[in-house]
Order: C-alpha cells, then sequence, then structure tokens
C-alpha cells in the first residue's frame, strides 16, 4: 500500500479528534482538510495536523475544493443525514461515525438515496477491530466452542464525556443513549452471531447521571443504565448490561460467548487502567482444559484515542478496502441495523413491552 490516502475530516470534536490522532500514525494517509463550523473544536484540531491542512467552516466550501479521497463524518449525530445528503455529490469513499443516523427511517433514506455510489461507505464500528474482541470473534467463528447459544456483552464506564455545547445530553439530538452508544454492541451481536434479530426487550432508567445539569432550562433525559434482550433468527439470545456509573472499572468491557462445547470471554481494559494487554480466555466443557491468550496493544496506539487502539486498526481495514477496491467490513445494512435494535430497545423501555423488529419495516 504505497498510495497515500487524503482525508477530509468533517467534525473535529472528541471523535473527530481521534480519527485525527490516529490517521497521523499511518504512513500512507493523512489529513489535508478539515470541517468544522465551532471556532473551538478548529483551533483544537490544528495543533494536531501539519501546517499545510486546509481548514474550512462551511461544507460546500469543502466540498468544492475536491482535494480529499476520504472523508469521516464525525458532527453530532442529528446532524448526519443532513451532512450525508451533501457529501453524496463528491463521490468520495466515506467514512460515518456511528450512529449511522439517530433514527432508523434516516438510515433507511440515506440508504435509498446511495445505492447507485460507485464509493466504498463504510459505518465507524470501531469496537469490531479492539484487538481482544477482534480476537475473540476470529475464535466464535472458528468453531472453538462449538455452536454458540448466548452472548453477553457488559459495559461499566463513566458517564457521557462533555461534547460542544452538551449536545449529547438529548436523546433527540442522540437517538438515545442505546442508539448513541450502544449500537456498537448490538453490531457486535449481529457480527458474532451471524443473524438477525427478530425482539427486543429492555429495562432501563436515567438514576444518577446529569440529573442536576440544566440546559434552557430542560434536565438531560438520555439512560444511564440497562439491560438489553435481544432473541435471533437461528435461536441465539444477546444480552448487554450497560452502567454509565461505574468510574474506576478495571475493565470497561467484558464480552462472554457460550457455545455447545464450551465458553470464551474477554476482557478490554478502560483508558485509565492505562494496561495495555488484555486475554482471550477459552474453557471447555470436557477434560477441564481451559486456555489463555495474552492480546497486546502498542502503546501510542493506545494513546491516540479512548477505544483501546480500534481506531487505529479500522483505519487500516478502510485504507486497505480503498486501496484493493474491497467491499465495506462494515456496510449501510450494519450501520441501519444496529441503530434499528438501539431504537427497538429504546422503545421497550419507553413503553414496557417486546418490541418486534419487524414493526421497523427493516
Amino acid at each position: 500500500m504505497s498510495e497515500t490516502i487524503k482525508y477530509g475530516i468533517i467534525g473535529t470534536g472528541v471523535m473527530g479528534q481521534e480519527h485525527i490522532q490516529n490517521i497521523n500514525l499511518i504512513k500512507n494517509a493523512e489529513v489535508v482538510a478539515i470541517c468544522d463550523t465551532n471556532e473551538g473544536s478548529r483551533n483544537k484540531a490544528k495543533s494536531l495536523v501539519k501546517e499545510s491542512t486546509k481548514f474550512y467552516n462551511s461544507l460546500n466550501e469543502l466540498i468544492s475544493t475536491n482535494i480529499a479521497d476520504a472523508y469521516i463524518i464525525a458532527t453530532p449525530n442529528f446532524t448526519h443525514i443532513d451532512v450525508l445528503e451533501q457529501i453524496l455529490k463528491t463521490n468520495k469513499h466515506l467514512l460515518i461515525e456511528k450512529p449511522l443516523c439517530t433514527i432508523t427511517e434516516d438510515c433507511k433514506k440515506f440508504q435509498t438515496l446511495s445505492k447507485n455510489y460507485s464509493k466504498i461507505i463504510w459505518t465507524g464500528m470501531e469496537y469490531r477491530y479492539m484487538p481482544p474482541v477482534k480476537k475473540l470473534i476470529e475464535e466464535i467463528h472458528n468453531n472453538v466452542i462449538g455452536k454458540i447459544k448466548m452472548l453477553s456483552i457488559r459495559e461499566h464506564r463513566f458517564p457521557f464525556l462533555h461534547k460542544v455545547d452538551d449536545w449529547n445530553r438529548f436523546s433527540v439530538n442522540t437517538g438515545g443513549t442505546l442508539v448513541e452508544k450502544c449500537c456498537h454492541f448490538f453490531d457486535l451481536m449481529r457480527l458474532v452471531i451471524q443473524s438477525e434479530p427478530i425482539k427486543v426487550y429492555a429495562s432501563g432508567n436515567q438514576d444518577i447521571n446529569h440529573l442536576d445539569e440544566k440546559y434552557n432550562g430542560k434536565t438531560p433525559d438520555i439512560l444511564d443504565n440497562a439491560f438489553v434482550i435481544v432473541d435471533f433468527e437461528n435461536g441465539v439470545r444477546g444480552m448487554l448490561d450497560l452502567c454509565m456509573f461505574a468510574e474506576n472499572s478495571e475493565y470497561q468491557e467484558e464480552i462472554v460467548a457460550v457455545g455447545d462445547l464450551g465458553k470464551i470471554e474477554t476482557f478490554v481494559p478502560s483508558s485509565a487502567s492505562g494496561r495495555d494487554s488484555s486475554e482471550v480466555r477459552i474453557g471447555m466443557r470436557k477434560d477441564n482444559f481451559t486456555k489463555s491468550i495474552e492480546v497486546k496493544v502498542d502503546k501510542e496506539i493506545l494513546l491516540a484515542g479512548h477505544h483501546h487502539g480500534s481506531t487505529y486498526y479500522e483505519h487500516l481495514a478502510f485504507i486497505n478496502s480503498i486501496l484493493n477496491n474491497k467491499k465495506p467490513d462494515v456496510s449501510l445494512r450494519d450501520g441501519l441495523m444496529s441503530v434499528a435494535i438501539g431504537e427497538a430497545a429504546e422503545n421497550s423501555i419507553k413503553e414496557n413491552r417486546v418490541v418486534f423488529m419487524k414493526e421497523l419495516n427493516l
């Protein structure tokens, strides 16, 4: 891969800056253009890029310069559909930060608008690329534990970070916590289980976080804890355990899959732990067989973001697809389905019932 991929970054808040820092680590990639309407975000981004990088506060101005090979859309969730409609004019490769949109209907709209798009459209699901998670998925798909029957994912972490104007404090802007935060985990469920969801039941609440905050007289309304159960067509069940007032947990994510032959699990260290290694543990039902596989991440890569190195590896895969004309690892359909499961879970909590995925007309 000798060709250099030139990136344009649209949105340079927390996640946009993480993308820049990881692109900086890749030899055949560079950030050539940045667009953000917020002066503070633009100024933070200037400290991360070369002096030659062009800055714009207008999306149309960025598009008209035509200097990028690929665009990253990392603007606030509620702006995605409008940005995506405009960016289709470029016919450039696209990496769209999760969630694809805040509601399933907008995801379906973009899928229709882009059906004849000739370049790569990639939904940003970096949790797939966390090295211990990637190893766990490989082992499951190699049938190490036999036929998978159950998958559980736990995320115990800190509250939502502060973002520009704290737009992420309200469900109308984010799609709700189970869309904004948890689309990652629903994407992992589909990827691991290799089946489609049929029904969702969730229980959750906003018990601790942001209740003492006010924005134009309104209190934030985003969930800070939930349990979600997803039943799949092939009979496998997935479960998510989310708590966002569990600071200083040693492991931010824990993933466990159980098959008819054994069990496999992995643990992703929190950023605060500073740990550069994790393990994948395998325990078989017969002969008391157990195995532990250490998975390490280079410390320079760890320091380039909050996602245990995954953004770096995601970009390597994205660039590989561009240079070798390969289909994206994470399709628009994947992005749509991760939002749809999250939306179903949010509705399940609001309406206190099981939500069937067919209700979303997918």
